[in-house]
């Protein structure tokens, strides 16, 4: 009674020009729970992520759910199929794998499950820190790969692309930035997809839309895109603990096993989604819900063109 009375005094005492003022409400004398009634205005957040949310994606995490739940197993089902929705896909043709962890997380996922694991070569195409880095998972995955740079400040170089993959290695992966976040250059994954399924047929392309999934009008047909990653803490505005893939199933289907990692399998993650609509391993429960809550207002903004044009 005594440190429940303290506890309301502190709170009470806290002026609205601070941070956060909470409601406490006493449950039977047991536990205290706080629940959010002002919130003031936060510093923008001018970083490749996370974002600022509003307050009611915040509020959205004020649940506690298991794994298991009815409700929670709807909210990932929800998301699978709003992520389907603003790609701009069939369901029949690509599916979309929620993964725990930052959008590099996905990335890795990607390389570690699409590298054939006897003579897998990845070609990767930087302009930024983000291309770098898909060249550190390769080098750390111990696969073969080319990093291929350019200038920080222009986009990737459609010509010197095309002879590469005109040189005849047989690169089995190739992968590139679509927006890179460090300088802001939008690439032409476009152009790029198009070389890689005119020289390299079989090649997976992979396209990293962190920035711009959900602000820039991506066609995954007319990039012919296999994959492409993004998190929750990008254009959408959720928060962040999870990334996802999406992915085309065709291609998808064919990685079976291929994985050098476990809780990085991309195959496997989805094959158990697609079985029980759950994580193979604990999911990020209050994340999940703060973007479904996401997905909904992204959804009154207008979508892709609402969002990408504020």
């Amino acid at each position: 009674m005594s440190a429940f009375r303290s506890m309301r005094r502190v709170f009470q005492g806290v002026e609205a020009a601070n941070y956060v003022v909470f409601k406490l409400k006493d449950v039977n004398f047991k536990r205290v729970i706080a629940t959010t009634s002002y919130v003031s205005a936060d510093k923008k957040l001018f970083t490749p992520g996370p974002l600022g949310v509003t307050l009611t994606v915040k509020e959205a995490m004020l649940r506690d759910l298991g794994s298991r739940d009815v409700t929670f197993i709807d909210t990932v089902k929800f998301i699978r199929s709003k992520l389907i929705e603003i790609a701009g896909v069939s369901a029949d043709k690509y599916t979309s794998i929620p993964l725990q962890g930052s959008g590099t997380y996905a990335v890795e996922a990607v390389i570690q499950t699409t590298t054939p694991r006897t003579n897998g070569d990845v070609l990767v195409l930087e302009n930024g820190a983000y291309g770098k880095r898909i060249g550190k998972i390769c080098q750390s995955l111990g696969v073969e790969f080319l990093l291929e740079s350019f200038p920080e400040d222009a986009r990737v170089d459609v010509k010197r692309v095309e002879e590469i993959l005109k040189s005849g290695r047989k690169f089995t992966n190739v992968a590139i930035i679509h927006h890179e976040t460090s300088s802001g250059v939008v690439n032409p994954i476009k152009e790029v997809g198009q070389l890689v399924k005119q020289y390299l047929r079989d090649a997976c392309y992979l396209v990293d839309g962190m920035s711009s999934f959900g602000a820039m009008t991506i066609n995954f047909e007319e990039c012919h895109i296999d994959y492409l990653v993004s998190s929750a803490n990008k254009c959408i505005e959720g928060v962040p603990g999870f990334s996802f893939a999406i992915a085309r199933l065709e291609h998808l289907l064919t990685c079976s096993g291929q994985s050098r990692s476990l809780s990085l399998d991309l195959f496997d993650q989805y094959d158990n989604l697609e079985r029980t609509s759950q994580f193979r391993f604990t999911p990020p429960t209050h994340t999940m819900l703060a973007f479904r809550q996401a997905l909904k207002e992204f959804e009154i903004e207008g979508g892709v063109q609402g969002r990408g044009g504020r």
